[in-house]
């Protein structure tokens, strides 16, 4: 029997590893600038964190759940969205009581939901988020804007477009959602079921759905924006003020609303406009949720996030003919003539390594030629043999590959040579 990854995942092989390394490690740059701390919570949590986190009328909750009993007869699920786990752990952990406040994390997690797979939305998808708990300051939200926009600037994307919308207070949004049936309820039937279903339950969900996307009834429906009282009308001027002052231009959509239940105030999306990049353009969402710890247990506490999907910025790195700087070099490799100097040269990896300096060797028992084509293969900047002559004069010779020079050089000095010609390169890169 032939056996394959399951439907909606995928395999990261080495050659693809390196790129997403680099991401990782470009993000995480942006986030130690930014003061941001790294959190990891479990992969699964219990059914609820979710029904009560994301919300009953969520498309995660009803339909794209990884749900399952376990021996214990307790209800789990494989983490769909990354910010009810962490808000559950804020809570859990009782972090609202630390000293320095508001807590700023940051996460890398991998994501499970059951829908159709696409390019660049699979049903294990890997997301980078962010989540900010302990503060209402609308500077806080361009905050968490610009943190997301420099992580795509710093790996080179340029055809970025940012939307925001405001969701309001919970009486702007009641007023709204008032309006929202009125609206669409004469449509009601023209409307797909899931719509039908999220008129009566969730309205303001329907603005969201993609297949009823270009029904006429969409473009005349009610904007939240009309519905602002006072206080949230403030807020969401206090965001844009910020945002113009930093220099991050926008749009405001008002039709965004995010997929979520939980969110209130402050929704963003960042977009990718770059040619060939596809039909669904979106890279990264978020928005302000207010209210979210108290669902889960907490205190009244406000808190504002994003999740980024890191398979989608890789699409549009690669639509933007980025390139990724990738070292597949290997810094040392030891050719040994035969079997005493294999055991020489077993020895001298492992003291190597120890060193700081990246070394492999040959494990297939191969003829010096093909010692050598292995270490062209592996690219490697130096290579350190072990022959007869070596063996006898206690030395080592290293040729570097990319000048063809060699130089004879002491086995109790090898070390030191080694560690000045990679370590320190490395250092004075």
């Amino acid at each position: 029997m032939s056996y394959k990854a399951p439907r909606g995942t995928t395999d990261i092989l080495p050659e693809d590893a390196k790129k997403w390394q680099w991401v990782e490690e470009t993000i995480k740059q942006v986030c130690n600038k930014f003061h941001y701390e790294e959190i990891r919570t479990p992969v699964f949590e219990h059914t609820e964190v979710f029904q009560r986190g994301v919300g009953n009328t969520t498309d995660i909750v009803q339909k794209e759940m990884y749900t399952f009993e376990d021996r214990g007869g307790r209800s789990i699920t494989l983490r769909p969205e990354g910010t009810a786990p962490v808000v559950r752990s804020f809570v859990e952990h009782k972090l609202h009581g630390l000293a320095n406040q508001p807590t700023k994390l940051y996460y890398f997690a991998e994501m499970f939901r059951y829908e159709r797979p696409q390019k660049g939305r699979m049903r294990q998808l890997n997301q980078f988020g962010v989540e900010v708990l302990g503060s209402a300051d609308p500077a806080v939200d361009a905050e968490v804007i610009d943190l997301a926009m420099t992580c795509y600037q710093e790996m080179g994307l340029t055809s970025l477009k940012l939307v925001i919308n405001s969701l309001g207070d919970k009486e702007s949004r009641e007023n709204h959602r008032q309006a929202l049936i009125a609206h669409f309820t004469p449509h009601k039937h023209e409307l797909c079921s899931d719509c039908q279903t999220r008129l009566q339950n969730n309205p303001l969900r329907v603005l969201d759905c993609k297949q009823d996307r270009d029904h006429p009834a969409m473009q005349t429906a009610p904007s939240i924006l009309d519905y602002l009282n006072e206080e949230s009308e403030a807020y969401f001027e206090q965001v844009k003020d910020h945002l113009d002052n930093i220099g991050i231009s926008y749009e405001i959509d008002k039709n965004l609303v995010r997929g979520l239940d939980y969110y209130n105030h402050t929704a963003f999306e960042i977009m990718s406009e770059a040619d060939g990049f596809g039909a669904i353009t979106t890279l990264a969402g978020g928005g302000r949720y207010n209210g979210l710890v108290e669902e889960l247990g907490g205190p009244n506490t406000p808190g504002i996030g994003f999740g980024m999907g890191l398979e989608r910025l890789l699409m549009a790195l690669e639509a933007e003919n980025q390139v990724i700087p990738v070292d597949r070099s290997l810094e040392a490799y030891v050719v040994a003539v035969d079997e005493q100097a294999q055991k020489e040269a077993v020895m001298l990896v492992s003291k190597l390594r120890k060193h700081g300096v990246q070394a492999d060797k040959d494990y297939l028992g191969r003829k010096m030629k093909g010692q050598f084509k292995a270490a062209d293969r592996y690219a490697a900047k130096y290579v350190l043999i072990i022959g007869e002559n070596e063996l006898e004069e206690q030395t080592i010779t290293v040729k570097e590959m990319s000048t063809g020079e060699q130089a004879t050089v002491a086995k109790d000095q090898i070390i030191d040579v080694m560690k000045e010609k990679c370590v320190g390169g490395r250092e004075h890169e």
